[in-house]
């Protein structure tokens, strides 16, 4: 019998039930909604109760046991007081403590000012507890719970195998049958199944479950995703199926199935076990099908064995026939493995579905069935606001991997955790290459070979994965985890990785993700080849280099023999989307993002939210744009993993997806928009610079990364320079080629005169290979420009000269040098080209700690310097040259011109120029340097020039009145 495919409930029925369970218990109408957004959004169907089956879904006696008196007191041999709803949570049932200052959380908080700093001091009031550093739980409980039901086994389960199977239990489960202990299991993520043989005889039976989500004898690490607060959250319950069942006494155990795509073959090795032990003859016959055309079934093979003891294990080789259909990204077909077992007069079926692929290295790329392929992958970090745990339906999971599909992925790494057996169903039919982890992020207080029983524990885990999840041909990778920490790792993960090569080979292994490096790997994952390192604040490649998109990773992978993953790139941040608070609606809710906002709207900037959002948005996606075109043009890369597609709720809230955790888009790029630079085929230009000037010629080398299903044959591609408007300026061809598979293949080189450019642009290359394209802005400004009509003063101090200016009537543009604004004032902000990488609170204030410009672009300062409302590569040179200014030390609400948006959590109105009449004159104030260095500075150049123009113009007006003493008042000199 196939547990897992005993789903003959339909959805609507378990709704049903699970509503009627939750009315029985909470008669308020605020817990029966609970219980029905819960339970509407992650149902599962569970096996209809038959002659085989007993399904355990509904209503279990429940008691919390904080004081771990339950096994002492004997709390299976009584019946338990309260009620609880399963498949579910705690915290989904509404059971456990309120959230307080001493909850004892799960997961480091690297930035402990919620504790202690006055700003928060409201939100650490009983009745009113907010905190910032992940998701709330509206109920915590760590410890242990006890579930009880009483059953009754039907008189036809007589003489059978008989076993407990709960799909995911989170985490220590341990049972008893009426007072008999059963035993206990602790794996974080495969099901957990107990032998009843012997307890479970005809008749009613009472049938008791102890779970406990503490950290106990092996520690994975506080911040594994697999229980960490951070992430799904620290649950104590049962999810997904849940049953009782009845199987012959000599049934199916393990199967392996082993393709071998060059012998058109694959190796069966089977487990057949023998509950009543005496020596039996078996007939075993197996079939494989398509999966898409079940009537196209291969021959069958039947072997008759002899099975003696309690179990057997044998080993066939099973013909695929002469054209086997291959599993891949571009053709993710399937085959059924259909396998009957006779014993005596029992029968038992199995059908396990499978892929023929051979997921390999060649040099330092993958291949999939001999050909190159290159990872364009997400994390999935287990983030499930809704419930707190993941869903084991594959219709959400169909959901999750359709919107990666969308945005051109075909990767994904599950950062120290495991998903449920739906989630490599769905991958398996969508063509998803997978990399899983056994649970553990082995660091912060726990780590890896050094003796400590996560050391055993890690080999019976991934062996417990393997078994169960190994047939699956998406799951294509494994690691012990994440960021390992201890002396001997690299010895302890190196035997790791031998051990698991030479059990099975039918995927790769590697140390760890993020590191080492170390020989035993078939691949490595590491975070050199990124744009953007931790502690490197504003001496990164994008905050540091004036921009470009000539740069690669080569030099970096060409030292290994095997294939590079860059770990984790990305990581930029993307302001809160307060709008998506309400949809919090289940068992986390956005308390930190209410923090935020009620920040915003203290500072008097609430107004601004989604204009910040939008343009932190679209400077966010020019940072992945960077991040990931870099990978496509490192010839014979492995891939990358994102960090992340998606927003992680969780250490100090680190928004970094363009994607909400829900997987929705909040409207700053599409997944069309997207895909454009992430995708299987992206064409890709090597600009040398960003910023040129009109007596320059623009020359770029196109090239094409191609990684789809076959090389492309005389293929068409083409060029187009535009302006921002869509008004074309010039167009060219490229020869027509044949594109193999792999990428740093050339098109040719764009080499164009700008002379035609005669005024400030922002222009618009798109290139075209067939049906993709893919566009870079880039900005040209006139070489030589006229002289203002109007005499401004400019200059770098408010000195005795200019204020004499101003008193007089006159214009002054006062455009400072770096470090001349106070600290308390605003130049104690850390001013960066990119967005925020991960966020200030868990990376100790890491620089930068701010999110891009916003501004009017039809403002008439920047009328000579085209801009959007968001940074684009124009504003590289600013940022770099710039304080940010607190705005309220100027004067209370002044509005600037440009202003840089500011980390969330504090929230401070910032600009970077502003105007304003002080004595009887005009003053400009732009804490961005417009005047240093200038002759190799072209945008500060424009920049100055536009607002010089502006000020010499009627146009400039400004109505806001501003004491000398309170410019001097932020200045240092």
């Amino acid at each position: 019998m196939n547990r897992r495919a005993q789903n003959t409930l339909s959805e609507k029925q378990d709704h049903r039930r699970s509503i009627v369970a939750c009315l029985k218990d909470w008669t308020s109408l605020s817990a029966f909604l609970f219980a029905f957004l819960i339970f509407g959004a992650c149902s599962k169907p569970q096996p209809e109760s038959d002659s085989t089956t007993i399904n355990l879904a509904g209503e279990w006696a429940f008691q919390m046991d904080s004081l771990d008196k339950g096994v002492s007191e004997k709390w299976f041999d009584t019946a338990l007081p309260d009620k609880i709803t399963l498949p579910g949570s705690m915290t989904t049932n509404n059971k456990g403590n309120e959230v307080g200052f001493n909850t004892p959380w799960t997961g480091s908080v690297f930035d402990s000012s919620w504790f202690k700093k006055p700003e928060y001091a409201a939100y650490r009031k009983a009745g009113n507890i907010k905190v910032p550093f992940w998701l709330q739980p509206v109920k915590y409980y760590k410890g242990a719970a006890w579930y009880q039901k009483t059953i009754t086994v039907p008189a036809s389960w007589e003489g059978n195998y008989r076993e407990l199977f709960i799909e995911r239990s989170h985490w220590e489960t341990t049972v008893w049958i009426d007072t008999v202990r059963i035993g206990m299991q602790n794996s974080l993520g495969t099901p957990h199944v107990f032998d009843l043989t012997k307890q479970l005889t005809p008749g009613t039976h009472q049938v008791t479950i102890r779970i406990d989500n503490r950290i106990k004898d092996f520690n994975v690490g506080v911040n594994s995703h697999s229980i960490s607060d951070h992430t799904q959250g620290n649950w104590n319950g049962m999810v997904g199926q849940l049953f009782l069942a009845s199987r012959p006494l000599v049934h199916i155990g393990q199967v392996t199935l082993h393709p071998d795509v060059n012998n058109r073959q694959v190796r069966v090795r089977m487990v057949v076990n023998n509950a009543g032990k005496a020596p039996q003859e078996i007939t075993i016959r197996m079939a494989a099908a398509a999966s898409k055309d079940s009537a196209n079934s291969l021959p069958p093979l039947e072997k008759k064995v002899v099975i003696n003891g309690d179990s057997a294990k044998f080993e066939w080789t099973y013909a695929m026939g002469d054209t086997p259909l291959l599993w891949s990204e571009a053709h993710p077909d399937l085959y059924d493995f259909n396998i009957n077992l006779t014993a005596g007069k029992s029968i038992e079926q199995k059908k396990i579905t499978f892929g023929m692929r051979e997921f390999s290295t060649q040099g330092t790329q993958f291949t999939i069935n001999g050909k190159p392929t290159l990872l364009r992958g997400t994390l999935e970090c287990a983030i499930f606001p809704k419930t707190g745990y993941p869903p084991t339906d594959e219709k959400e999971w169909e959901r999750i991997f359709t919107v990666c599909r969308a945005f051109g992925l075909n990767h994904m790494r599950f950062h120290s955790w495991t998903p449920p057996e739906a989630a490599f169903s769905v991958a398996d039919r969508l063509g998803f290459y997978l990399q899983v982890e056994c649970s553990s992020w082995a660091n912060f207080g726990s780590s890896v070979g050094d003796g400590a029983q996560i050391d055993r524990y890690l080999y019976e885990e991934s062996n417990r994965v393997v078994n169960t999840f190994g047939n699956h041909p998406s799951f294509c990778m494994m690691t012990y985890g994440n960021e390992p920490k201890g002396e001997n790792q690299n010895r302890y993960l190196g035997d790791f990785v031998k051990y698991w090569q030479a059990k099975d080979s039918t995927r790769l292994y590697t140390s760890g993700s993020g590191w080492p490096v170390i020989p035993e790997n078939d691949y490595h994952v590491t975070s050199d080849p990124r744009i953007q390192h931790w502690e490197d604040g504003v001496k990164s490649i994008i905050n540091s280099k004036p921009p470009s998109s000539a740069y690669d990773w080569s030099a970096i992978i060409n030292q290994w023999k095997v294939p590079t993953v860059s770990h984790e790139i990305g990581q930029w941040c993307v302001y809160p989307d307060f709008k998506e608070i309400v949809q919090y609606d289940g068992a986390l809710k956005a308390r930190n993002f209410e923090i935020f906002q009620a920040t915003l709207k203290a500072n008097g900037l609430l107004h601004l939210a989604d204009s910040f959002l939008l343009a932190s948005g679209k400077l966010q996606t020019l940072c992945y744009k960077a991040d990931i075109e870099a990978a496509l043009r490192t010839k014979n890369f492995g891939g990358f993993q994102l960090l992340d597609l998606h927003d992680f709720p969780g250490q100090g809230t680190a928004l970094v997806g363009v994607l909400s955790p829900f997987w929705t888009e909040k409207g700053y790029v599409t997944a069309a928009e997207y895909s454009q630079f992430c995708n299987a085929t992206v064409p890709l230009a090597r600009f040398s610079k960003m910023i040129y000037q009109n007596n320059e010629t623009l020359k770029v080398p196109v090239e094409v990364s191609h990684f789809g299903d076959a090389p492309l044959d005389n293929t068409t591609a083409s060029w187009q320079i535009a302006h921002a408007d869509g008004r074309e300026v010039f167009k060219g061809m490229f020869a027509q080629k044949n594109i193999p598979l792999g990428n740093g293949f050339a098109l040719g080189v764009i080499n164009q005169a700008l002379g035609a450019i005669d005024k400030p642009s922002r222009l618009v290359l798109t290139v075209a290979v067939g049906e993709r394209k893919n566009t870079w802005d880039f900005f040209v400004y006139p070489a030589a420009l006229p002289k203002t009509a109007k005499d401004i003063l400019i200059t770098q101090q408010l000195d005795a000269t200019a204020m004499k200016r101003l008193n007089e009537g006159g214009e002054v543009l006062l455009t400072l040098k770096k470090g001349s604004v106070k600290p308390e004032h605003g130049g104690s902000v850390a001013v960066g080209f990119s967005s925020i990488f991960w966020n200030t609170a868990w990376t100790h204030g890491q620089a930068p700690h701010t999110l891009g410009i916003l501004c009017d672009p039809h403002h008439a300062a920047l009328a000579e310097f085209p801009t959007q409302y968001h940074s684009n590569w124009q504003w590289w040179d600013a940022l770099s040259h710039a304080d940010a200014i607190r705005l309220d030390d100027v004067t209370p609400g002044l509005k600037p011109i440009v202003r840089v948006i500011d980390d969330w959590v504090t929230a401070q109105s910032l600009g970077l120029i502003f105007e304003c009449r002080v004595g009887k004159g005009k003053l400009v104030v732009s804490s961005i340097d417009l005047v240093s260095g200038q002759g190799s500075r072209p945008e500060a150049k424009q920049l100055l020039y536009s607002l010089k123009q502006y000020m010499g113009s009627e146009r400039f007006r400004p109505v806001v009145e501003v004491s000398e003493s309170k410019i001097r008042n932020v200045l240092i000199n």
